[in-house]
């Protein structure tokens, strides 16, 4: 039941292009905010404590239907559920549309389309500087590959029939650090608490990504260059230095690139060498999907997967 899910879940989202722009789901923000701003008559407890409630909120709705529909009517409607719950819990952009939108406003030269396509995938401004840029969109590929697809995909296996508990609790611990974050970067936002809190969610998010991280940072490994891949992992001398989120996302960047194992070439212009680095990375993260439904398909034949 487990993979048929996951496979109609990834086949829809793979086609259902024209409806992604339902997965962002603007609306969750207003509760989101709406619990930053209840946090603060609890000042004085540690700021994961709001940010755990909050999470449990959102989860419990869906924590609710699953339990319910569990073994009702020969597992059909838990099935919708969960190809539903999936499609929403994956994203909320597909990566492989960003980096085709980004290689497009490459080729047209549009600087303000490319400076809007690097912050979706990077979630920041980036650097003026093309080659550097470079770089940067090719680790934001790996990087968001597994917040995008990878981890969501690790805990919906991972908790068998309750699959769908697991995605949505991983993508709503995701939707608060991205709101986290905005807000905290707004001067208007009026939230004087709110720095606490998104340190509090990026460690959150941080948690549930730790073990989907490495698997993906060994997926990039196998599915590119392995030697490369290998000596990168193995050359970060600062591994430990950071948070967890920044350890596993420090981690992804630099395995996905080295496994990339890119070279610049002596006629290459910009613009190509921009276009092909982020289509490897493109690639790379493909390859490993398909690596992963193979695994898994494997896991359900043999009976490990529910």
């Amino acid at each position: 039941m487990t993979l048929i899910a996951l496979l109609i879940g990834l086949i829809i989202e793979r086609l259902a292009t024209q409806i992604f722009h339902w997965r962002r789901m603007r609306w969750l923000d207003r509760i989101i905010d709406k619990g930053f701003s209840m946090s603060a008559r609890f000042a004085n407890w540690p700021s994961l404590i709001p940010v755990i409630v909050l999470t449990v909120a959102l989860v419990l709705p869906v924590a609710a239907v699953t339990i319910a529909l569990v073994d009702r009517l020969f597992g059909f409607p838990h099935l919708i559920l969960a190809v539903v719950v999936l499609f929403f819990s994956l994203g909320p952009n597909d990566i492989g549309e960003d980096v085709n939108e980004y290689c497009s406003a490459l080729e047209d030269g549009d600087d303000e389309r490319i400076g809007q396509t690097v912050k979706a995938l990077v979630e920041d401004a980036g650097p003026d500087d093309p080659m550097e840029r470079f770089r940067w969109v090719e680790e934001a590929v790996c990087i968001q590959a597994n917040n995008r697809l990878f981890a969501v995909i690790f805990w919906f296996v991972l908790l068998g029939p309750l699959g769908p508990l697991g995605a949505w609790s991983y993508r709503v611990t995701d939707l608060v650090r991205r709101r986290a974050v905005f807000q905290a970067g707004r001067d208007e936002s009026g939230m004087a608490s709110i720095e606490p809190l998104r340190d509090a969610a990026v460690m959150l998010h941080g948690w549930l990504a730790w073990i989907p991280a490495r698997l993906t940072a060994i997926g990039y490994a196998v599915a590119g260059h392995f030697d490369a891949a290998l000596a990168a992992w193995r050359g970060d001398s600062d591994a430990h230095a950071g948070t967890t989120s920044e350890n596993s996302e420090r981690l992804l960047a630099r395995v996905g690139v080295a496994a990339l194992a890119l070279d610049t070439g002596a006629d290459e212009d910009l613009t190509a060498r921009g276009v092909r680095g982020a289509t490897a990375a493109k690639r790379l993260v493909f390859r490993l999907l398909l690596i992963w439904a193979v695994i898994i398909a494997a896991m359900t034949l043999y009976g490990w997967t529910v």
